[in-house]
């Protein structure tokens, strides 16, 4: 059955990916709070833009496909996950992987993976582009190109009617917290950890799952004190579950620098140009801003795409 493509309580929605390994057809979308999960999306439509389709190299244009990579193997409703149908992969970040494909007279070709899986993709050229909320950092930048299209801040989340509050990594000290492997987050919860270890400060435990589902039942059982993860995605998860609430936010590129999302491709491949015409071009012909809407993360839109800007810093 057809839902309405608005979302009825959340103000900002988006479950970003983390880490995430487990079999991508053991978990369907679930309580999508409202949002279209067939496989009728009626997405956004643009024309090619013949400027941005120029930049791309010939063996691409020649193919007519962009191969997109997007690591939500396990499902992350609503960034990436199954439609109903539990074939069709759908969401904000399928829906600009469409908006590029699009601007640059392509047709996508979505492929679903785990994370750890999207970025050997990248590396062996298997996937020409990734859409996995992946934020851009100055240790990725060594092996990739990004062209930036989302704003991205991280929270923490924690069970409703605590007195515990992360203002600051000295927050952390001592609490048991989930975090996705191989995301930003954890290299911040990492440091964090680190120093308050070197101050005297007792060590907090972090912990991994593969899902989101064995996150939240670590959380509501107590097994944890708290989960790190993308904003967007715990302000979903707050208005679905009325469980939990947030306990501090932060920029995910660090205290001095907002963290954007970004289209990802391997470093010197050539495709970063087009990509970045591709949005730019979607951007200025109003596509773009009809995608975050209809998502319902207008907050996190961009004013331009960018290629390669500064990112989360190497501190080790």
């Amino acid at each position: 059955m057809k839902r309405p493509l608005y979302f009825a309580v959340a103000a900002t929605v988006l479950l970003a990916a983390t880490a995430c390994t487990a079999d991508p057809t053991t978990q369907v979308a679930a309580d999508t709070g409202g949002v279209n999960t067939s496989a009728d999306q009626k997405r956004v439509e643009v024309k090619k833009n013949d400027a941005a389709a120029a930049l791309l190299p010939a063996k691409i244009r020649e193919r007519g496909t962009l191969i997109v990579g997007g690591g939500y193997g396990s499902g992350s409703v609503p960034l990436g996950f199954y439609a109903d149908d539990n074939k069709t992969p759908i969401g904000l970040e399928v829906d600009i992987a469409y908006l590029v494909a699009g601007e640059l007279g392509l047709k996508p070709e979505i492929e679903v993976t785990s994370w750890e899986n999207l970025f050997v993709g990248l590396d062996s050229a298997k996937y020409d582009v990734g859409f996995s909320n992946i934020t851009v950092t100055e240790k990725r930048k060594q092996k990739y190109d990004f062209a930036t299209y989302r704003k991205d801040d991280i929270a923490f989340e924690a069970k409703k009617g605590g007195t515990w509050k992360v203002t600051s990594g000295k927050d952390i000290a001592g609490k048991t917290i989930a975090v996705g492997s191989g995301t930003n987050q954890e290299k911040i919860l990492v440091d964090w950890n680190e120093e308050n270890i070197k101050g005297g400060l007792p060590a907090a435990t972090i912990k991994y799952f593969q899902k989101n589902t064995d996150t939240y039942l670590a959380l509501s059982s107590g097994r944890i004190d708290g989960y790190f993860g993308p904003n967007p995605s715990i302000a979903y998860h707050i208005a679905t579950s009325g469980e939990t609430e947030s306990i501090g936010k932060f920029s995910g590129a660090g205290p001095t620098l907002q963290g954007l999302i970004a289209a990802t491709t391997k470093k010197d491949s050539g495709l970063v140009e087009a990509y970045q015409a591709a949005l730019n071009a979607a951007i200025a012909d109003g596509s773009y801003a009809k995608v975050l809407a209809r998502w319902n993360v207008a907050s996190e839109a961009v004013e331009k795409s960018e290629i390669n800007p500064p990112g989360l810093p190497i501190t080790n």
